[in-house]
């Protein structure tokens, strides 16, 4: 294996030279758990690298930072993390600016129970059915959604974000669940307007713009 023209002899060495690198994200392109990683890690002004990768064909060099070989995973000089939630809790909190949980502790206890309601509801079943762009998920998922995002229309009724004007972490997963909803098959009714309005704020942002792989590109 050859990564910035060094060929690599041993597990080991593949995981020296990722050490000594930038922080970088190890990254499915077409996985939404990756996706929200990106999301959330282009919201940091710091200097970053990511990587796609393949849990089949990179198993090896996964394999030095995360036992489970699953991604996403990011490598910070002295530290792999994986699993979602921690890898984006860890961001926000090594790079606190901008930050992206709310400073009030009730309001960022309850945008953690929405992370964990979506994460368990809905990103959890996608993230399970693969990143094949042709699997539809089953249909009691999408009847799910559907009437997930016509409820939450409201919520989001004259605001840019979903807990109000700045942008947070509820955000950074927000977006690559509604950037996935025509390639699913799903399309929002007139009555969740807000909803639309909300997502084009989310996909404008050059930080979610960033975020986008070439596979995701081609999703829309």
């Amino acid at each position: 294996m050859s990564i910035e023209g060094h060929q690599m002899d041993d597990n080991q060495d593949v995981s020296e030279l990722d050490r000594r690198s930038s922080m970088t994200l190890l990254s499915d392109p077409a996985d939404i758990f990756s996706h929200c990683c990106r999301a959330a890690l282009y919201e940091k002004d710091i200097e970053l690298k990511v990587e796609y990768v393949s849990e089949e064909e990179d198993a090896e060099r996964i394999s030095t930072h995360n036992p489970f070989l699953e991604l996403p995973v990011l490598i910070d000089r002295e530290i792999s993390l994986y699993d979602m939630s921690v890898i984006t809790e860890y961001l926000d909190e090594r790079y606190p600016y901008p930050p992206l949980m709310p400073v009030d502790p009730v309001v960022r206890a309850k945008a953690r129970l929405l992370i964990y309601r979506m994460t368990r509801d809905w990103l959890n079943p996608l993230h399970n059915l693969g990143t094949g762009m042709l699997r539809t998920p089953p249909e009691s998922l999408k009847k799910s959604l559907l009437a997930g995002f016509i409820s939450m229309a409201q919520i989001v009724q004259g605001q840019d974000y979903f807990l109000g004007p700045e942008y947070s972490l509820v955000d950074a997963y927000m977006g690559p669940l509604l950037w996935r909803l025509p390639n699913m098959g799903i399309q929002l009714p007139s009555s969740a307007s807000p909803i639309l309005k909300y997502s084009q704020n989310l996909f404008k942002r050059e930080s979610f713009q960033l975020s986008l792989s070439e596979v995701e590109r081609a999703m829309r």
